[in-house]
């Protein structure tokens, strides 16, 4: 059976995304920047007997990353769905953050999307089916929390410009917008969130969605959408 791959495993969305489509019979490729993170999820994984791959990659290191694909899909196959869920999520208001720091969170919150992207749907156009789903956030940008509002209207961006790009091919390309921050138990309770992207995943191609908004159109606290791997 195809599998899944999540990048940006962490203990919120990439965890309850992982469980998801564990439930369902996918085996789970796991990616996360440290070997900690990547194993607690792992653990919660593996009880539902599907077969689970664990790989640490940064998802700002290019050549990290790509070879953690690579491994997934030789473990796995090629795989049916790629979750990135990965995100620096930082307060910061306008000026506060040096240039340097401004790259490195879009370096994790947009560019390692488009790399994994263009590592993995390439084949996944060339068979005609796929999915590619990333973890949006912030609908409304917040002065507060501005390197995470480009981030994520970067993002928004790039989900239009692949889907353009492969979604003819029958590469379903499509985002997650969190509009609120995680946490069991509320309104934006990941196992919540997950049910979006197994949907998306599952939908049939005359009903494909490029965008779920998850909660109301702002919040005052971050889309704590997506974990660091």
């Amino acid at each position: 059976m195809p599998g899944a791959v999540v990048i940006g495993a962490g203990p919120g969305i990439g965890r309850s995304v992982a469980l998801r489509f564990a439930r369902e019979g996918l085996p789970v490729a796991l990616v996360a920047r440290t070997g900690t993170t990547v194993e607690a999820v792992a653990g919660a994984v593996a009880p539902l007997g599907v077969r689970v791959v664990s790989l640490t990659a940064d998802s700002a290191d290019e050549t990290a990353l790509r070879a953690a694909l690579d491994a997934a899909a030789a473990e796995l196959g090629p795989p049916d769905v790629v979750v990135y869920n990965a995100a620096i999520i930082q307060p910061d208001s306008p000026g506060e953050l040096s240039v340097r720091a401004h790259l490195d969170a879009w370096a994790v919150n947009v560019v390692g999307a488009l790399t994994a992207a263009a590592h993995v749907a390439p084949a996944m156009a060339e068979r005609g089916s796929g999915s590619f789903i990333v973890t949006g956030g912030m609908p409304e940008p917040e002065p507060r929390y501005v390197s995470l509002s480009l981030g994520k209207a970067g993002v928004r961006a790039l989900v239009t410009l692949l889907d353009k790009e492969y979604g003819p091919s029958g590469v379903h390309v499509a985002t997650v917008t969190v509009a609120g921050a995680v946490a069991p138990g509320t309104a934006f309770d990941p196992d919540d969130i997950a049910e979006h992207y197994w949907r998306l995943h599952t939908q049939p191609r005359h009903r494909w969605e490029r965008e779920v908004v998850h909660g109301g159109p702002a919040a005052a606290m971050p889309a704590a959408a997506g974990d660091r791997p």
